[in-house]
């Protein structure tokens, strides 16, 4: 197998989480059990069998290698990939595919679909995704995985099988659907885009930035360029009620001892203790 682009590994509860993030550098991320990937800044060959990608925005270090990847499937004559992106940007990169095309000299098929906040992508009957508005410097979505299952109605409960049935039959609906936040992407976004969509702090799994941690730089500034600070999580420790909050896309300025120092130290331990440091 080649090994042409790094990734880390972990699993929690019962998803396996893979990837890279460094800010300015590249960001990609699967979830292999639900057969998806959330930005393509680079491809690993690992990757190629994942047929279904989300990109929050279309900064080179989140889509560089879409065209690539694109390239790569039909060289395999693998089915052509479904690529979800902010609805703005949809027109630029199917141009961007139509130039690649001339280049390459080699067809970039691929399903692309514009995707607006709200809007929700069926996954499978057990999955569904909602996309959200995240706040960044140019348009940009971040994701949310629910599970759902229908489960039966308070009023029909204690009813007989056969009288449900027949329920069911005449045309009633005697379920409901129910959904479970299971993991939550923000990919890059100041506070805000947390903020807005509460439900990504009761995702079992949150995938988020933290591209800052010193306290000699200004979250002012850092909000403005559509970022978060290590300050901005301890303003919210209370809020994130997820099992597990993947923290990535740090700043090329901190060397990984930095950031666990510095995260060790700061973040109260019913916080830390939930904290997956992406290095």
């Amino acid at each position: 197998m080649v090994d042409n682009a790094p990734f880390l590994s972990f699993t929690h509860a019962g998803l396996t989480i893979e990837g890279y993030s460094r800010a300015a550098v590249q960001t990609y991320w699967r979830l292999p059990e639900l057969k998806i990937g959330f930005d393509l800044g680079a491809q690993p060959w690992d990757f190629m069998g994942t047929p279904t990608w989300l990109i929050t925005h279309t900064h080179l270090d989140h889509v560089a290698a879409l065209p690539v990847y694109v390239a790569r499937r039909r060289m395999m004559k693998m089915e052509p990939p479904t690529i979800y992106l902010p609805a703005e940007a949809l027109e630029d990169v199917r141009r961007l595919l139509l130039v690649m095309q001339r280049l390459d000299r080699g067809r970039m098929v691929c399903h692309l679909q514009g995707v607006t906040p709200g809007q929700e992508i069926a996954l499978a009957r057990e999955h569904v995704v909602v996309a959200f508005a995240t706040k960044h410097t140019i348009p940009s979505l971040g994701y949310l995985v629910y599970e759902r299952r229908n489960k039966l109605r308070d009023e029909f409960h204690g009813l007989p099988g056969d009288k449900i049935r027949d329920l069911r039959l005449s045309g009633v609906e005697v379920t409901r659907e129910v959904r479970t936040p299971l993991v939550a992407y923000t990919g890059d976004t100041s506070p805000a885009g947390l903020d807005n969509f509460p439900a990504v702090y009761e995702a079992k799994i949150l995938i988020t930035e933290m591209s800052f941690i010193r306290p000699n730089h200004r979250r002012e500034k850092i909000h403005k360029f559509g970022h978060m600070h290590l300050d901005d999580f301890l303003e919210r420790a209370e809020k994130f009620k997820n099992e597990l909050i993947v923290c990535s896309h740090f700043s090329t300025r901190y060397h990984a001892k930095e950031v666990r120092k510095y995260l060790d130290e700061k973040l109260p331990p019913t916080l830390r203790e939930r904290v997956k440091l992406w290095l």
